[in-house]
């Protein structure tokens, strides 16, 4: 699981700073944990981890504290999370997550998308079977820690992997248990690099190099929205194609 996430989260990252959507994502999010459960990070631990990830992802602080600042202005709007399921061409299944503050809009976008590159548009639910959502906390290690024992010990706060990737250690949860999971790396001083939700494909199909380009294409074209935060998709990618 990890050596994919970190590709596909490599390669999203890039396509996202190429695009300027970083910021945009990031802001949308810190707006709406606002909204919902106020604007300081020592009573809203949700808040706390979206500002470290804005912090990964070099995001201005002063861009943080508009995000903050928009979420408590009496003209917010905020945004619903919307998620929308479809086949792309080659009978690849593709989940697209959504913040926006136009339904029609959005669902229009998305559906234009799949039809310009051969694929349709599902009804909620169809897929979402496919892919299996799980809470993934990215840490620093402390010196002289045994991944294993950290491992044993966070099974009973909902974790159910643990990898190390490069000098990262990378966790793995429910969904249900993200906050459990914060509260535990807090009280014991671990540095949470990024914390967030991840969806993995249960099984994947494998593409010619001509299809996969076809695929990446709506993909691509998926991900220019403003209004789309994720993409995912069952289908078999190229690391070779990693440091491209």
């Amino acid at each position: 699981m990890g050596r994919a996430f970190e590709y596909r989260k490599a390669r999203k990252l890039k396509r996202w700073g190429n695009m300027a959507r970083t910021f945009t994502k990031i802001g949308k999010e810190i707006s709406s944990c606002v909204k919902e459960s106020g604007p300081d990070p020592d009573s809203n631990p949700r808040l706390r981890v979206l500002i470290q990830n804005a912090k990964a992802a070099n995001m201005p602080k002063e861009n943080v504290e508009r995000a903050i600042k928009k979420a408590v202005s009496k003209d917010y709007v905020d945004f619903k999370e919307m998620v929308y399921e479809g086949y792309g061409p080659f009978g690849i299944a593709i989940l697209v997550e959504t913040q926006t503050d136009n339904t029609t809009r959005t669902v229009a976008s998305v559906r234009s998308a799949f039809n310009r590159y051969g694929g349709s548009l599902g009804t909620t639910g169809s897929l979402s079977f496919m892919f299996e959502r799980k809470a993934v906390f990215k840490i620093k290690p402390k010196e002289d820690l045994d991944p294993d024992e950290l491992e044993l010990e966070l099974i009973d706060y909902g974790v159910d992997e643990l990898e190390t990737e490069d000098e990262d250690i990378v966790i793995y949860g429910e969904p249900e248990s993200f906050a459990r999971i914060q509260k535990y790396l807090e009280e014991n001083e671990f540095e949470i690099v990024s914390a967030e939700f991840e969806r993995f494909p249960n099984e994947t199909k494998e593409l010619t190099p001509e299809q996969e380009a076809t695929i990446n294409k709506l993909i691509e074209r998926l991900e220019e929205d403003e209004d789309v935060s994720n993409v995912y998709h069952n289908m078999k990618e190229s690391l070779s194609e990693e440091d491209a």
